[in-house]
């Protein structure tokens, strides 16, 4: 941070060394992680953590503190988020849609997915991400943005439909033209899982879509997303079982192997040697 700093600034180098050389700097305050009272409810819960997110404040610094890599598998992305919590630093959308998946991990009826968007603004491209979440039949989000309705959506929309339209509403206001939305599949609650984030199961071209083709694509996704829950990754193998785990012994109703040639004539060879003929 403090060779970007010298980098960036006009002081460089010299204003770094000043403030690093005084002893009775404030003390910056640092945001807690939210906790709960058993009576607190879902859609509270939401809003505490979308508080405390909003308190790890935007980053305008021009250089990305935590580096993320969509392909990581899950359990590798939520030790990135504890250091979030850790250091509390500022951070940006993606960030904080990795922050928001490890807060909710322990609320198992909240289901969470990506929900990206492409728009377009004086011949120029804009990308932003949040964390859809969707609890008792009711949609909302959670994230991090410059603009305060491109973030949160508390958890009130009836449809997945109904929060895309949200969304871009608030783009609307900002005379950008939603371009591209992206969904991805529900995120497992396993902190230990081994599986990647599917990032966009669909991509629908908004601009190129009615409003009635639109909602049928995001009815199916919500579909898709449903048939998801049903059919739940397996846990996560544990470090005892990954030491333990060799080639299983077959049971009495498993069906027979097939043999190979090659390791047919390595078994007459075998029986060949051992009768003492070779």
């Amino acid at each position: 941070m403090w060779r970007h700093v010298a980098r960036i600034h006009p002081g460089g180098e010299a204003l770094g060394k000043k403030i690093r050389g005084v002893t009775d700097l404030p003390k910056i305050p640092v945001p807690s992680v939210p906790t709960y009272q058993p009576t607190t409810t879902i859609p509270q819960r939401l809003e505490a953590i979308q508080k405390y997110i909003r308190e790890l404040q935007y980053n305008h610094t021009g250089t990305q503190f935590f580096e993320i890599k969509k392909s990581r598998p899950l359990t590798a992305l939520m030790d990135i988020a504890k250091e979030m919590t850790r250091e509390a630093l500022p951070i940006k959308c993606l960030e904080a849609v990795i922050l928001g998946i490890y807060l909710t991990n322990n609320m198992p009826g909240v289901e969470r997915f990506p929900l990206s968007f492409k728009s377009h603004f004086s011949g120029n491209h804009f990308y932003h991400i949040v964390l859809g979440v969707h609890s008792g039949g009711r949609f909302g989000a959670l994230g991090m943005s410059r603009r305060e309705d491109l973030m949160f959506k508390p958890l009130e929309f009836r449809t997945l439909m109904d929060l895309v339209q949200g969304f871009e509403g608030a783009y609307r206001g900002y005379w950008h033209t939603l371009r591209k939305v992206k969904i991805g599949q529900y995120v497992s609650h396993d902190p230990h899982s081994v599986e990647q984030i599917e990032w966009k199961h669909s991509v629908l071209d908004v601009d190129k879509l009615t409003k009635e083709e639109l909602k049928k694509e995001l009815e199916r996704h919500t579909r898709d997303m449903r048939l998801k829950i049903g059919k739940a990754a397996p846990p996560s193998p544990t470090k005892d079982r990954r030491n333990s785990m060799g080639s299983p012994l077959r049971g009495p109703g498993s069906p027979m192997r097939r043999i190979s040639r090659v390791e047919k004539r390595r078994r007459k060879m075998a029986a060949h040697c051992s009768s003492g003929m070779g």
